[in-house]
């Protein structure tokens, strides 16, 4: 029998297939809306904890934070473990009173512009993380959320531009790479996709969400069996048959048009990387 978990996660994974195949195709004149870290989403933080850990950090911190709500450190680890809740809204809430307090803390604003665009509420997410470092001092990790905001936007040229400075700090990083990928993707340049999704899956350091991402990319271009050797690396053989199943009837859909141009992206969208280590 399938676990629940192994449902969640097969789900999500079927979502992300669905997401970028309906932007890739249906991007001309829409919006390219998400729930979050998106070229599709600015996921929740990845860590080695479960739900339950998740759950009893939400008690620790909140009971620190409500003994001292000025405190950034306090309010930026309460709102990391909302956010792996999916508490969003929460998240953005306890972070917008700590800014109250702490107006100049970069890495505080760091967290709540992160914790907005998690939340959707996209464009005071550009304003509050433009404040969170200088032309002179740029954070490539803000650089890199900045780009799936814009992403988000539908603002593809611009993200990209961002993607293009957070490179100039860290060049050939994963993460940033797997982010500018996937914008190309929506903007339906899927060789350009390709190209940079394989240069960041070939760095020591990328994860198993990166080469999803170039498994979708591959699968987009109609090489099934090719992004189906590419899912197998990370997934289960019938998890990554299935994943391949689902694009290919997505793109059959979108052939026949039967598939309705609308908001693209949904809560599980693309799966764009935030930094593994921020907030």
């Amino acid at each position: 029998m399938i676990s629940r978990q192994h449902r969640r996660r097969h789900l999500s994974l079927l979502s992300t297939v669905a997401g970028i195949a309906l932007a890739a195709t249906a991007l001309a004149g829409c919006k390219t809306l998400g729930d979050v870290d998106t070229t599709g989403s600015i996921t929740p933080p990845s860590a080695p904890h479960g739900e339950a850990e998740w759950r009893r950090e939400v008690d620790a911190q909140g009971e620190l934070f409500r003994a001292n709500p000025r405190d950034a450190d306090t309010a930026i680890r309460y709102a990391r473990a909302l956010r792996a809740t999916g508490q969003r809204t929460q998240a953005a809430a306890v972070l917008e009173q700590a800014t109250i307090t702490n107006p100049n803390n970069k890495q505080l604003l760091g967290a709540y512009g992160r914790a907005l665009a998690d939340a959707g509420s996209y464009v005071q997410a550009l304003d509050v993380l433009s404040r969170a470092h200088t032309p002179d001092q740029p954070d490539w990790r803000i650089l890199s959320v900045q780009g799936t905001v814009l992403d988000q936007l539908g603002r593809h040229d611009e993200a990209q531009r961002y993607y293009a400075s957070a490179l100039k700090i860290v060049p050939d990083d994963p993460s940033v790479l797997s982010n500018l990928g996937l914008s190309y993707a929506l903007s339906k340049d899927l060789k350009r996709a390709e190209e940079t999704l394989r240069r960041a899956s070939t760095n020591g350091g990328a994860d198993r969400r990166v080469r999803q991402n170039l498994a979708l990319v591959v699968g987009l271009q109609g090489r099934f069996p090719e992004a189906e050797k590419i899912a197998r690396s990370d997934l289960p053989p019938e998890e990554a048959a299935a994943n391949v199943a689902y694009l290919r009837q997505m793109l059959a859909q979108q052939q026949r048009g039967k598939t309705k141009t609308k908001k693209i992206l949904g809560p599980e969208g693309l799966e764009p990387i935030d930094d593994p280590n921020g907030t």
